[in-house]
Protein backbone atom coordinates (compact mmCIF):
# COMPACT_ATOMS: atom_id res chain seq x y z
CA UNK A 1 0.00 0.00 0.00
CA UNK A 2 1.60 3.50 -0.52
CA UNK A 3 1.28 5.41 2.35
CA UNK A 4 -0.14 8.95 2.16
CA UNK A 5 1.89 12.41 2.40
CA UNK A 6 -0.33 13.96 5.00
CA UNK A 7 -0.16 17.72 3.94
CA UNK A 8 -1.54 16.08 0.61
CA UNK A 9 -4.63 15.36 2.22
CA UNK A 10 -7.52 17.23 2.83
CA UNK A 11 -9.72 17.80 6.14
CA UNK A 12 -12.41 15.39 4.95
CA UNK A 13 -9.94 13.28 3.36
CA UNK A 14 -8.34 12.63 6.58
CA UNK A 15 -12.11 12.50 8.37
CA UNK A 16 -12.57 8.99 5.77
CA UNK A 17 -9.65 7.70 6.59
CA UNK A 18 -9.62 7.82 10.38
CA UNK A 19 -13.45 7.05 10.23
CA UNK A 20 -11.72 3.92 8.72
CA UNK A 21 -9.35 2.70 11.18
CA UNK A 22 -12.47 3.50 13.88
CA UNK A 23 -11.01 7.25 15.10
CA UNK A 24 -13.00 10.26 15.69
CA UNK A 25 -13.75 13.06 13.35
CA UNK A 26 -12.34 15.14 15.42
CA UNK A 27 -8.70 13.84 15.34
CA UNK A 28 -8.78 15.52 11.80
CA UNK A 29 -8.20 18.89 13.24
CA UNK A 30 -6.02 18.16 16.00
CA UNK A 31 -3.64 16.24 12.97
CA UNK A 32 -4.31 19.63 10.92
CA UNK A 33 -3.45 21.79 13.68
CA UNK A 34 -0.02 19.52 14.43
CA UNK A 35 1.18 19.71 11.24
CA UNK A 36 0.61 23.41 10.52
CA UNK A 37 0.82 24.90 13.73
CA UNK A 38 2.93 23.39 15.32
CA UNK A 39 4.95 21.92 12.17
CA UNK A 40 5.59 18.72 13.85
CA UNK A 41 7.30 16.81 11.60
CA UNK A 42 6.72 13.01 13.31
CA UNK A 43 3.48 11.63 13.56
CA UNK A 44 4.75 9.85 16.87
CA UNK A 45 4.86 13.16 18.27
CA UNK A 46 1.27 14.58 18.13
CA UNK A 47 1.05 13.59 21.63
CA UNK A 48 -2.69 14.82 22.15
CA UNK A 49 -3.24 11.40 20.26
CA UNK A 50 -3.49 7.99 21.85
CA UNK A 51 -0.51 5.57 20.78
CA UNK A 52 -3.11 3.33 19.09
CA UNK A 53 -3.92 6.43 17.07
CA UNK A 54 -0.25 7.42 16.09
CA UNK A 55 0.51 3.55 15.32
CA UNK A 56 -2.55 3.63 13.02
CA UNK A 57 -1.61 6.67 11.54
CA UNK A 58 1.63 5.58 10.69
CA UNK A 59 0.79 2.44 9.12
CA UNK A 60 -0.98 4.44 5.99
CA UNK A 61 0.67 8.32 6.63
CA UNK A 62 3.87 10.35 6.81
CA UNK A 63 4.77 13.89 7.26
CA UNK A 64 6.69 14.36 3.83
CA UNK A 65 9.06 16.99 3.43
CA UNK A 66 10.83 18.72 0.24
CA UNK A 67 14.52 19.50 1.04
CA UNK A 68 15.73 22.99 0.76
CA UNK A 69 18.79 22.89 -1.03
CA UNK A 70 19.86 26.60 -1.79
CA UNK A 71 18.95 30.03 -0.76
CA UNK A 72 19.70 33.48 -2.29
CA UNK A 73 18.73 36.34 -0.78
CA UNK A 74 18.88 39.48 -2.85
CA UNK A 75 19.52 43.21 -1.59
CA UNK A 76 16.41 44.33 -1.81
CA UNK A 77 15.07 41.71 0.74
CA UNK A 78 13.86 39.10 -2.03
CA UNK A 79 14.52 35.67 -1.25
CA UNK A 80 14.72 32.63 -3.39
CA UNK A 81 14.36 29.42 -2.13
CA UNK A 82 15.58 25.70 -4.07
CA UNK A 83 13.81 22.59 -2.89
CA UNK A 84 14.63 18.80 -4.05
CA UNK A 85 11.84 16.76 -4.21
CA UNK A 86 11.89 12.98 -3.58
CA UNK A 87 12.75 11.82 -6.86
CA UNK A 88 15.88 14.54 -7.17
CA UNK A 89 13.60 17.10 -9.31
CA UNK A 90 13.92 20.63 -8.06
CA UNK A 91 11.44 23.57 -7.57
CA UNK A 92 11.83 26.95 -7.03
CA UNK A 93 10.03 29.58 -4.28
CA UNK A 94 10.10 33.11 -3.81
CA UNK A 95 9.46 35.27 -0.72
CA UNK A 96 9.22 39.04 -1.57
CA UNK A 97 9.00 41.92 0.57
CA UNK A 98 7.23 45.16 -0.11
CA UNK A 99 5.48 47.74 1.18
CA UNK A 100 5.29 45.54 4.64
CA UNK A 101 3.72 42.65 2.96
CA UNK A 102 5.48 39.12 2.82
CA UNK A 103 4.42 37.32 -0.19
CA UNK A 104 4.97 34.15 -1.19
CA UNK A 105 5.64 32.76 -4.94
CA UNK A 106 4.90 29.06 -5.12
CA UNK A 107 5.44 26.39 -7.99
CA UNK A 108 2.60 23.98 -8.83
CA UNK A 109 4.82 22.09 -11.19
CA UNK A 110 8.43 20.90 -12.25
CA UNK A 111 8.53 22.91 -15.69
CA UNK A 112 5.40 23.89 -17.63
CA UNK A 113 4.26 22.99 -21.07
CA UNK A 114 2.74 26.13 -22.13
CA UNK A 115 5.59 26.96 -23.76
CA UNK A 116 5.45 31.31 -23.15
CA UNK A 117 8.52 32.93 -25.26
CA UNK A 118 9.74 35.01 -22.09
CA UNK A 119 9.49 32.43 -19.70
CA UNK A 120 12.78 30.53 -18.75
CA UNK A 121 10.53 27.25 -17.18
CA UNK A 122 8.62 26.81 -20.55
CA UNK A 123 12.05 26.79 -21.92
CA UNK A 124 13.20 24.10 -19.75
CA UNK A 125 10.26 21.78 -20.56
CA UNK A 126 7.89 19.66 -18.46
CA UNK A 127 9.37 17.42 -15.82
CA UNK A 128 5.90 16.75 -13.51
CA UNK A 129 2.80 17.39 -11.79
CA UNK A 130 3.56 18.60 -8.51
CA UNK A 131 1.24 16.77 -5.83
CA UNK A 132 -0.39 18.68 -3.27
CA UNK A 133 1.97 17.92 -0.56
CA UNK A 134 4.85 19.45 -2.49
CA UNK A 135 2.65 22.66 -3.26
CA UNK A 136 1.41 23.24 0.37
CA UNK A 137 5.05 22.41 1.82
CA UNK A 138 6.76 25.42 0.31
CA UNK A 139 4.91 27.50 2.65
CA UNK A 140 5.23 25.51 5.78
CA UNK A 141 8.80 25.18 5.02
CA UNK A 142 9.48 28.86 3.89
CA UNK A 143 6.80 29.87 7.42
CA UNK A 144 9.53 28.42 9.60
CA UNK A 145 12.15 29.57 7.69
CA UNK A 146 10.96 33.19 8.36
CA UNK A 147 9.12 32.32 11.55
CA UNK A 148 7.81 35.41 13.27
CA UNK A 149 9.31 35.03 16.34
CA UNK A 150 12.97 35.55 14.44
CA UNK A 151 11.74 37.83 11.90
CA UNK A 152 11.31 41.69 12.00
CA UNK A 153 9.01 41.55 9.08
CA UNK A 154 6.37 38.98 10.73
CA UNK A 155 4.86 36.30 8.42
CA UNK A 156 4.02 35.51 5.71
CA UNK A 157 1.35 36.96 4.47
CA UNK A 158 0.36 36.74 1.06
CA UNK A 159 0.33 33.52 -1.10
CA UNK A 160 0.37 34.07 -4.74
CA UNK A 161 0.59 30.82 -7.57
CA UNK A 162 3.19 32.45 -9.85
CA UNK A 163 6.00 30.10 -9.69
CA UNK A 164 7.31 27.04 -11.84
CA UNK A 165 4.12 25.88 -14.10
CA UNK A 166 0.53 26.85 -14.83
CA UNK A 167 -1.71 25.98 -11.99
CA UNK A 168 -4.79 25.44 -13.93
CA UNK A 169 -2.61 22.53 -15.72
CA UNK A 170 -2.46 20.84 -12.85
CA UNK A 171 -6.32 21.43 -11.79
CA UNK A 172 -7.48 18.78 -9.01
CA UNK A 173 -3.74 18.77 -7.13
CA UNK A 174 -3.97 22.94 -6.69
CA UNK A 175 -7.50 22.73 -5.66
CA UNK A 176 -6.65 20.66 -3.02
CA UNK A 177 -3.31 22.68 -2.35
CA UNK A 178 -5.43 25.90 -1.62
CA UNK A 179 -8.65 24.04 0.63
CA UNK A 180 -5.30 22.79 2.81
CA UNK A 181 -3.50 26.30 2.47
CA UNK A 182 -6.83 28.46 3.76
CA UNK A 183 -7.86 26.26 7.05
CA UNK A 184 -9.03 28.37 9.73
CA UNK A 185 -6.83 25.78 12.31
CA UNK A 186 -4.12 25.34 9.90
CA UNK A 187 -2.39 27.59 7.76
CA UNK A 188 -5.21 30.27 7.84
CA UNK A 189 -5.10 32.38 4.80
CA UNK A 190 -7.69 34.02 3.69
CA UNK A 191 -9.21 33.49 0.09
CA UNK A 192 -8.44 37.43 -0.36
CA UNK A 193 -4.71 36.79 0.12
CA UNK A 194 -4.12 33.78 -2.21
CA UNK A 195 -4.27 34.74 -6.30
CA UNK A 196 -3.84 31.97 -8.77
CA UNK A 197 -2.18 33.23 -11.96
CA UNK A 198 -3.31 31.79 -15.24
CA UNK A 199 -1.59 31.83 -19.06
CA UNK A 200 -6.11 31.70 -20.03
CA UNK A 201 -6.81 27.98 -19.20
CA UNK A 202 -10.73 28.95 -19.91
CA UNK A 203 -12.70 25.52 -18.64
CA UNK A 204 -10.67 25.55 -15.60
CA UNK A 205 -10.81 29.12 -14.79
CA UNK A 206 -14.90 28.60 -15.29
CA UNK A 207 -14.50 25.51 -13.07
CA UNK A 208 -12.23 27.10 -10.57
CA UNK A 209 -14.75 30.02 -9.80
CA UNK A 210 -17.49 27.39 -9.02
CA UNK A 211 -15.14 25.80 -6.79
CA UNK A 212 -13.18 28.01 -4.23
CA UNK A 213 -12.93 31.81 -3.25
CA UNK A 214 -9.52 33.10 -4.30
CA UNK A 215 -8.42 36.08 -6.50
CA UNK A 216 -7.71 35.32 -10.12
CA UNK A 217 -4.65 37.06 -12.28
CA UNK A 218 -4.72 36.72 -15.93
CA UNK A 219 -1.10 36.75 -17.63
CA UNK A 220 -2.33 39.11 -20.74
CA UNK A 221 0.89 40.28 -22.28
CA UNK A 222 -0.82 41.90 -25.81
CA UNK A 223 -4.42 43.03 -26.76
CA UNK A 224 -4.14 41.69 -29.71
CA UNK A 225 -4.60 37.94 -30.56
CA UNK A 226 -1.76 38.04 -33.28
CA UNK A 227 0.79 39.19 -30.72
CA UNK A 228 -0.70 36.87 -27.89
CA UNK A 229 -0.27 34.13 -29.80
CA UNK A 230 3.16 34.37 -30.47
CA UNK A 231 4.19 35.30 -27.57
CA UNK A 232 1.74 32.52 -25.47
CA UNK A 233 0.65 29.65 -27.54
CA UNK A 234 -2.56 28.80 -25.33
CA UNK A 235 -3.98 31.88 -26.94
CA UNK A 236 -4.14 29.94 -30.03
CA UNK A 237 -6.46 27.37 -28.38
CA UNK A 238 -8.02 30.20 -26.50
CA UNK A 239 -8.24 33.55 -27.83
CA UNK A 240 -8.94 36.99 -26.43
CA UNK A 241 -12.54 36.81 -26.37
CA UNK A 242 -13.14 33.81 -25.20
CA UNK A 243 -10.33 34.49 -22.09
CA UNK A 244 -12.74 37.66 -21.10
CA UNK A 245 -16.03 36.20 -21.88
CA UNK A 246 -14.39 33.88 -19.12
CA UNK A 247 -13.06 36.97 -16.83
CA UNK A 248 -16.26 38.65 -17.06
CA UNK A 249 -18.25 35.00 -15.29
CA UNK A 250 -15.41 34.51 -12.83
CA UNK A 251 -16.68 35.52 -9.48
CA UNK A 252 -15.38 39.24 -7.82
CA UNK A 253 -16.24 41.86 -4.98
CA UNK A 254 -15.30 45.19 -4.51
CA UNK A 255 -12.50 43.66 -2.47
CA UNK A 256 -11.30 41.07 -4.83
CA UNK A 257 -10.95 42.59 -8.70
CA UNK A 258 -9.12 40.69 -11.37
CA UNK A 259 -5.40 41.35 -12.03
CA UNK A 260 -4.62 41.16 -15.62
CA UNK A 261 -0.47 41.01 -15.42
CA UNK A 262 0.71 42.75 -18.31
CA UNK A 263 4.93 42.31 -19.00
CA UNK A 264 6.47 45.33 -20.92
CA UNK A 265 9.03 44.75 -23.67
CA UNK A 266 10.41 46.89 -25.67
CA UNK A 267 9.02 47.95 -29.18
CA UNK A 268 7.05 44.98 -28.76
CA UNK A 269 3.76 46.17 -26.67
CA UNK A 270 4.91 48.75 -25.24
CA UNK A 271 3.19 51.74 -27.65
CA UNK A 272 0.64 54.49 -26.51
CA UNK A 273 -1.45 51.86 -29.79
CA UNK A 274 -1.01 48.57 -27.50
CA UNK A 275 -1.95 51.13 -24.62
CA UNK A 276 -5.09 52.28 -26.07
CA UNK A 277 -5.84 48.67 -27.55
CA UNK A 278 -5.34 47.40 -23.84
CA UNK A 279 -8.09 50.35 -22.80
CA UNK A 280 -10.45 48.69 -25.16
CA UNK A 281 -10.03 45.33 -24.12
CA UNK A 282 -10.17 45.01 -20.39
CA UNK A 283 -12.19 49.11 -20.13
CA UNK A 284 -15.25 47.97 -19.06
CA UNK A 285 -14.48 44.77 -16.33
CA UNK A 286 -13.65 45.06 -12.53
CA UNK A 287 -10.15 44.97 -12.81
CA UNK A 288 -6.43 46.04 -12.08
CA UNK A 289 -3.22 46.53 -14.32
CA UNK A 290 -0.20 45.27 -13.21
CA UNK A 291 2.39 46.26 -15.31
CA UNK A 292 5.71 44.65 -15.54
CA UNK A 293 8.84 45.78 -17.38
CA UNK A 294 10.97 42.73 -18.33
CA UNK A 295 13.59 41.14 -16.38
CA UNK A 296 16.31 41.05 -18.91
CA UNK A 297 17.91 37.67 -19.22
CA UNK A 298 21.06 36.65 -21.80
CA UNK A 299 18.90 33.72 -22.69
CA UNK A 300 16.24 35.17 -23.77
CA UNK A 301 15.48 38.22 -26.53
CA UNK A 302 13.51 40.33 -25.61
CA UNK A 303 14.44 43.82 -23.75
CA UNK A 304 13.08 45.90 -20.71
CA UNK A 305 11.60 49.34 -22.47
CA UNK A 306 12.93 53.00 -21.65
CA UNK A 307 11.75 54.15 -18.54
CA UNK A 308 10.00 57.28 -20.58
CA UNK A 309 8.10 54.79 -22.56
CA UNK A 310 7.15 53.08 -19.32
CA UNK A 311 5.81 56.29 -17.75
CA UNK A 312 3.53 57.57 -21.08
CA UNK A 313 2.21 53.78 -20.78
CA UNK A 314 0.95 53.92 -17.21
CA UNK A 315 0.00 57.84 -17.97
CA UNK A 316 -2.19 56.67 -20.92
CA UNK A 317 -4.15 53.67 -19.01
CA UNK A 318 -4.48 55.84 -15.95
CA UNK A 319 -6.01 58.69 -18.18
CA UNK A 320 -8.75 56.25 -19.32
CA UNK A 321 -9.36 55.50 -15.91
CA UNK A 322 -7.64 52.12 -15.50
CA UNK A 323 -6.32 50.92 -11.90
CA UNK A 324 -2.49 50.39 -12.79
CA UNK A 325 0.51 49.33 -10.55
CA UNK A 326 3.40 49.02 -12.02
CA UNK A 327 5.70 46.33 -10.44
CA UNK A 328 9.52 47.05 -9.83
CA UNK A 329 11.67 43.97 -10.32
CA UNK A 330 12.50 42.33 -7.20
CA UNK A 331 15.37 39.79 -6.94
CA UNK A 332 17.37 40.73 -10.57
CA UNK A 333 20.89 40.49 -9.01
CA UNK A 334 19.82 36.70 -7.55
CA UNK A 335 18.17 35.55 -11.09
CA UNK A 336 14.93 36.03 -8.86
CA UNK A 337 12.41 35.43 -12.39
CA UNK A 338 11.10 31.82 -12.70
CA UNK A 339 13.56 28.93 -13.84
CA UNK A 340 16.52 31.33 -13.17
CA UNK A 341 18.13 29.19 -9.83
CA UNK A 342 16.79 26.03 -10.99
CA UNK A 343 18.53 26.49 -14.60
CA UNK A 344 21.82 27.90 -12.50
CA UNK A 345 21.76 24.68 -10.35
CA UNK A 346 21.87 22.38 -13.26
CA UNK A 347 24.14 24.19 -15.01
CA UNK A 348 22.16 25.46 -18.15
CA UNK A 349 21.84 29.32 -17.05
CA UNK A 350 24.51 31.81 -17.78
CA UNK A 351 23.46 34.41 -14.95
Amino acid sequence: MTKLNLKGVTRQELVSHLSGIGKERYRADQIIRWLYLQRVRDIDNMSNLSLTCRKRLNEFSFIGQIELVREQESQDGTRKFLFKLDDGNTLETVLIFDKNRLTLCISTQVGCRMGCRFCLTGGSGFERQLSAAEIVDQVVQVAEIVDPESSSRGPISNIVLMGMGEPLDNFAEVLKALEILMYDDGLQFSSRRVTLSTCGLIPEIVELGKRIEVSLAVSLNAADDKLRSELMPINRRYGLDELLAACRHYPVTNQRRITFEYILFAGLNDSLDDAERLVALIGNLPAKINLIPFNEHPELPFKKPEHQRIVDFVDYLQRHKLTVMTRRSKGADISAACGQLRAAESGNCLS
